[in-house]
């Protein structure tokens, strides 16, 4: 969820991940986000599934796969690689988290539920990423394709910089 929606405000494209928040608000509201999305649909989410997304809540930040997996075999849960992978896939699948390309790792949606071309920005100090909306058939991108007739199905758009916490730091 993001701190917009948490305030009773409509969801805007501001970036979620930054920002203060009260952070077990966050991760209360995008477990029950997400169970009430799998009992609508009659999807399974295990135990295994729902720590994973909770790990990924926790975080705000992207997380291996065998990060995940330490996180899990810490938890309780087996310690071969699939636990984490499958746990992973089901969340992406159903629009619950992200793959960050870039690093090779996943990150919590800020935006379940809705269909949307997440843009991310990843700081290279701390790994923090936070979660913007794009559009991929706007700008430069949307006209290229438009031109050579070109449908956009999906797009991964990833910035690197510092975020707000970081810059602070490396100003004092």
């Amino acid at each position: 969820m993001t701190t917009t929606q948490r305030a009773g405000k409509p969801a805007s494209s501001d970036p979620i991940g930054f920002e203060k928040h009260d952070h077990g608000s966050c991760i209360t509201s995008g477990l029950k986000a997400a169970e009430a999305h799998c009992q609508s649909k009659g999807l399974r989410f295990t135990p295994v599934r729902r720590k994973a997304l909770e790990i990924l809540l926790q975080e705000h930040r992207a997380i291996g796969a065998y990060e995940m997996l330490d996180k899990l075999r810490d938890a309780g849960f087996g310690s071969q690689p699939p636990v984490a992978y499958r746990a992973l896939e089901f969340l992406i699948a159903n629009g619950f988290a992200h793959k960050i390309e870039r690093l090779n790792a996943f990150i919590a949606c800020a935006h379940p539920g809705a269909s949307h071309s997440p843009a991310f920005m990843i700081c290279r100090v701390c790994d923090s990423v936070a979660e913007a909306q794009s559009s991929p058939a706007r700008g430069a991108l949307g006209d290229a394709a438009r031109t050579t007739g070109f449908k956009i199905e999906r797009t991964v758009v990833e910035a690197e910089g510092i975020c707000p916490t970081c810059a602070e730091k490396a100003d004092a």
